[in-house]
């Protein structure tokens, strides 16, 4: 597949598409996202409407409209635009031959363009918007018509309610107004079950063009102005605001969006990009990435970062990251376990406040994770497999539907996929060895681990005859295969999550004992439960490498179909069949949808390298990766194999996955598209994880580099124990640079050497 089939480079950050096709529309909209952990403007144009996939998801508004789905809603569209020239319609729109656009996209600042050339005029329409970083409720645009031949022009602006909604319409009760003396127009409307406000106002200004006459009209759902314009030179041109504001932000939404809307309108469009990009400069500064030596791969590198930033509400650490962040309501805007392992790495070692606030998250949900727990007859924390706001459990119960019989499919992610609550305990004691903030562990991290550590207590299985605890009816990362029993990466994780459980126990007993009494009181935490943990954690059954050195993935993994995803392929009856339980194609086959064992050893360096390769070798091949969290596990494995070529393909395939839309927009008869944000973060990881090599634990800081042929190097900054890092990896050479404001010096390997960087330092390595 070649990139040149979906767009063009036109530098390390920006993209040109030259040509729109209809197919892609879809993918156009999500790529190309104007967002900013607050809300997610879709890439379409002005005069596009639902039938294109033109949406704007806000965060904090969660709602069920058809009895099923909880997600976020979508805005209003303040942007909408339509125009006539001379009586004729002027734009372009898939159904019709009008015109022929192109747009761009900067990833630096997250600057969506497009140029309309009509096909029958000289007419053109040249647009450029953003979503603010500098105030998360603003959406500025600047809109421009060119070459007009006529000087009958009429504009349709207004604010469209009619807009696209995946699983029903969360909004009602609409009521526009426009205030002609501030020149504001806004639409109030509520959701359908939570109640929530939704106010979308509009501030515009004509910087070229004479507004002739001006008409107010009001429909059911929507509100616009009907203008009428005498162009200047041929041009009509002006700026506009879209602001968005919910209840769940603040008390009277409707009087800050108007406040907003004027507020924006005197600043201008550029000051307000200005101001937008002043906060993208220094978000780069931390978290940039910088490929030599190959356009292409530095390109999809700041596209996977950029929709990592845009998809975390860092302004909040009361808000999950979604699955598909906010560039549609697939996955309902809701964490998975992606959140802590695929996405939070990259704020850890960067922006470390917003790693802390998505870790806050899970604290501020943990009422949600006990009464998950306790409706399936569970102690302590359950954590939600689908979790909004609250952290009580989105994922509902028949996710699928068999396409062949159109039966209903029940899944059991929100019930047996039990991984989630120890992915947490095992990010916090991530986040405590490279931070070093003990109180946040004390403050919050705790309850977490104890409550997670609870959960796993009532979970697991003892069985008498084996004298070892076991957990049965376990549904893993690889969501082929439900109902299993001992699935590896489950188990290994539960012995991690009680063992960090334990440590802060007892350093608390040690060093903060009037909290730890303090916090045993609030959740009744009693002696003979830690008792429990410590038994169960050295007795809990952990499959170990057999005489071939392979860890079977779960029990009687190895006695089913040794098959290929290719062979499975050619069984399919329907495209669309979901493959997985209870009678898909690959469930009684070794056939995997993603990354297990495999997961397994990207997250715990406790196996041989003799290990990594032999389940490497084995599970690659079985290995459908179904999911994009799959890929970039296997290059990070590879890699630490030192098999830099087999760790480029797989970063290939992970890089790439939105940028050139390889991953299907629908499973099972249920629309899962969008950006893939685990994909966005995992990018991060494969690089500094898996080609630098980089490995924490209490040991401290290693690397292990290896730099792909088709490099000439990388470079990263570091943000470790609060001292700052910048890293460059070429192919002969490792360089550790210190900041000159960092308080200590800092400690690392490469393999196995030690080195020290004092602040100012640069070390030069020779590999």
């Amino acid at each position: 597949m070649d990139y040149q089939d979906f767009f063009k480079i036109k530098d390390d950050w920006n993209i040109k598409i030259e040509e729109l096709k209809d197919e892609q529309l879809v993918h156009y909209g999500s790529n190309l996202l104007c967002g900013n952990g607050y809300l997610g403007y879709r890439g379409t144009l002005e005069e596009w409407g639902k039938d294109e996939y033109q949406a704007c998801v806000i965060t904090d508004t969660y709602d069920m409209a058809d009895g099923k789905w909880r997600e976020l809603s979508n805005s209003p569209n303040a942007l909408f635009t339509e125009v006539k020239i001379g009586g004729e319609k002027l734009g372009d729109y898939p159904d019709e031959d009008l015109m022929t656009t192109e747009l761009d996209f900067d990833y630096k600042y997250g600057v969506f363009k497009r140029n309309s050339r009509a096909k029958n005029s000289t007419a053109e329409i040249v647009s450029e918007r953003f979503a603010s970083y500098d105030n998360l409720h603003l959406i500025a645009n600047k809109y421009q018509l060119n070459n007009l031949e006529e000087n009958k022009v009429e504009i349709k602006l207004g604010i469209k309610g009619d807009i696209w909604d995946l699983n029903g319409s969360h909004l009602e009760n609409f009521s526009g107004e426009y205030d002609s003396e501030k020149n504001i127009l806004y639409l109030k409307a509520n959701t359908v079950e939570k109640n929530i406000d939704l106010i979308t106002a509009l501030s515009f200004d004509f910087k070229k063009g004479d507004i002739e006459s001006l008409k107010v009209e009001n429909e059911e759902k929507s509100i616009y102005l009907l203008l009428k314009i005498k162009p200047e030179n041929k041009v009509v041109k002006f700026e506009r605001n879209m602001l968005v504001y919910s209840s769940n932000d603040l008390k009277n939404p409707l009087e800050k969006a108007v406040e907003a809307a004027l507020e924006a309108a005197a600043e201008g469009y550029q000051q307000l990009k200005q101001e937008h990009q002043h906060v993208w400069d220094k978000k780069w500064e931390l978290m940039d990435i910088k490929i030599a030596g190959n356009q292409l791969d530095q390109l999809a590198v700041h596209f996977n970062l950029y929709h990592n930033v845009i998809a975390t509400p860092a302004h909040s650490e009361y808000l999950p990251i979604g699955a598909r962040g906010l560039s549609c309501q697939a996955y309902q805007g809701a964490a998975f376990w992606d959140q802590e392992i695929f996405n939070l790495p990259m704020f850890l070692f960067t922006e470390t406040k917003t790693a802390k606030n998505i870790l806050k998250y899970r604290y501020h949900t943990l009422d949600g994770a006990r009464k998950k727990a306790k409706d399936l007859g569970y102690d302590g924390a359950f954590y939600a497999w689908i979790s909004g706001k609250s952290g009580q459990e989105l994922c509902p119960s028949f996710f699928f539907k068999d396409v062949i019989s159109g039966r209903k499919i029940r899944n059991h992610f929100n019930d047996w996929q039990i991984h989630v609550s120890p992915d947490i305990s095992y990010t916090i004691w991530k986040y405590y060895i490279a931070t070093d903030d003990l109180d946040f562990v004390v403050d919050y991290g705790s309850e977490i681990l104890f409550e997670v550590a609870r959960f796993l207590h009532s979970r697991v299985h003892y069985n008498q005859y084996k004298d070892q605890y076991e957990i049965i009816r376990l549904l893993g990362p690889d969501e082929y295969h439900e109902n299993v029993d001992n699935n590896a990466f489950t188990n290994y994780q539960t012995r991690y999550a009680l063992k960090k459980a334990l440590y802060f126990y007892y350093k608390m007993e040690n060093e903060y004992p009037e909290k730890l009494k303090a916090l045993k009181e609030k959740i009744d935490l009693q002696e003979k439960e830690v008792t429990a943990w410590q038994e169960i954690a050295e007795r809990i059954y952990l499959p170990e490498p057999d005489e071939n050195m392979l860890i079977e993935q779960f029990d009687g993994y190895f006695d089913l179909e040794d098959t290929t995803a290719e062979v499975l392929e050619e069984r399919l009856i329907d495209k669309q069949e979901y493959w997985g339980w209870p009678n898909g194609v690959a469930v009684f086959t070794q056939v995997i949808k993603q990354a297990d064992v495999i997961q397994l050893f990207t997250m715990h360096d406790i196996f041989s390298e003799e290990v990594l390769a032999a389940n490497y070798d084995y599970y690659e091949p079985r290995t459908q990766h179904g999911s994009s969290l799959s890929p970039s596990q296997y290059a990070i494995v590879a890699a630490r194999l030192g098999r830099a070529e087999e760790a480029y393909d797989y970063f290939e395939a992970s890089a790439f996955i939105d940028l050139m839309s390889t991953n299907k927009a629908v499973s099972g008869g249920t629309f899962i598209g969008g950006v893939h944000t685990a994909a966005a973060g995992g990018i991060w990881q494969l690089i500094v994880n898996g080609f630098a090599g980089m490995n924490i634990n209490r040991k401290g800081l290693s690397f292990m580099p290896i730099l792909p042929e088709e490099w000439d190097s990388v470079e990263f900054k570091l943000n470790y124990k609060a001292n700052k890092l910048k890293i460059k990896l070429s192919s002969d050479s490792f360089t550790v640079q210190a900041s000159a404001s960092n308080k200590t010096s800092v400690e690392f390997k490469v393999e196995d050497k030690h080195y020290k960087a004092a602040a100012g330092e640069e070390v030069n390595i020779k590999i």
